[in-house]
């Protein structure tokens, strides 16, 4: 069994789906492999499963990308919904507010202020336009006040961090997997967390709801899809393996330790109904930022 991984290999993505194809070897009779197929964003790697036999043999493993795929790229040779049948929600990965050591701002409130003081004044990093981090800071900014402040987008987190610490960023909204170990250092300081409840990790970090933006969550998360029309027998047995994997010790240490929120409960209806709330939260958001993917 395959897991396309539409992510580098070596990056967060692919270690947690490395993560669970391991555990999932040790739930079904297959050994199952990743296999990392990047370009053109996720677009790549996801036309592969579309295409491929509804066999149960071919796995998706991929991300909040998936629900952005349409409102990115106008001519896609698939469709993100119908070619596309959720097995699980493997992990939910929360989102730091980081800024750097030099800002006055102290909570996000004064933040918000400081933005609304000088508009296009101040600088937010991102690890790509139109990812998470990205979409999670324009929500940020529209829900905050239409505050206007300017997107600078880096390959990925790790070229932004130097730039917050230097002072050329204002604020990075990072994933907590990549964020927190800045944060227990001390080298930047974290206003506000973007789940509902805060991190074990930081517990003095308030969520944005604490910290005056109620409303506000945003997450990046892990989902196992096959081809749409993959037989339903299938479907619930590739669903067993990946929640029995979810609650191997091995697994959900790990995805803690990385910050990823593990989920052992999934079903192929709740995935697909997850899936649907975050198309319905972020395509719109996409639009009408004039969001494009580089």
């Amino acid at each position: 069994m395959r897991f396309i991984c539409p992510f580098a290999a070596g990056g967060p993505t692919d270690v947690a789906a490395r993560l669970v194809a391991d555990g999932m070897t040790n739930a079904l009779p297959q050994r199952v492999i990743v296999e990392n197929r990047t370009g053109s964003g996720v677009v790549v790697g996801t036309e592969a499963v579309a295409k491929s036999a509804r066999d149960g043999y071919t796995v998706l493993y991929s991300t909040v990308a998936h629900a952005v795929l349409r409102p990115l790229f106008a001519n896609l040779n698939f469709n993100p919904v119908s070619d596309f049948q959720p097995v699980a929600l493997v992990g939910t990965i929360p989102m730091l507010l980081m800024v750097n050591n030099d800002v006055p701002a102290k909570d996000l409130q004064q933040l918000v202020a400081m933005f609304r003081s000088k508009p296009g004044q101040y600088n937010y990093g991102s690890s790509g336009a139109g990812g998470a981090v990205h979409l999670a800071t324009e929500l940020f900014l529209k829900q905050a006040g239409d505050l206007k402040v300017n997107h600078i987008p880096y390959r990925g987190s790790a070229p932004a961090i130097p730039d917050l610490l230097n002072g050329n960023l204002t604020m990075f909204l990072n994933v907590a997997s990549d964020g927190i170990t800045s944060v227990q250092r001390g080298t930047t300081r974290a206003l506000a967390v973007s789940s509902a409840q805060r991190l074990p990790q930081l517990p003095d970090v308030p969520t944005f709801a604490e910290a005056g933006l109620p409303g506000y969550e945003a997450y990046t998360w892990h989902m196992l899809f096959v081809p749409a029309g993959t037989p339903d027998a299938i479907v619930t047995q590739l669903n067993q393996a990946v929640n029995k994997a979810m609650r191997q010790p091995g697994v959900t240490q790990r995805f803690t330790d990385m910050s990823i929120q593990p989920n052992a409960e999934s079903t192929p209806a709740s995935a697909a109904a997850w899936l649907k709330a975050e198309m319905e939260k972020w395509e719109p958001l996409v639009r009408a930022s004039g969001i494009t993917a580089q």
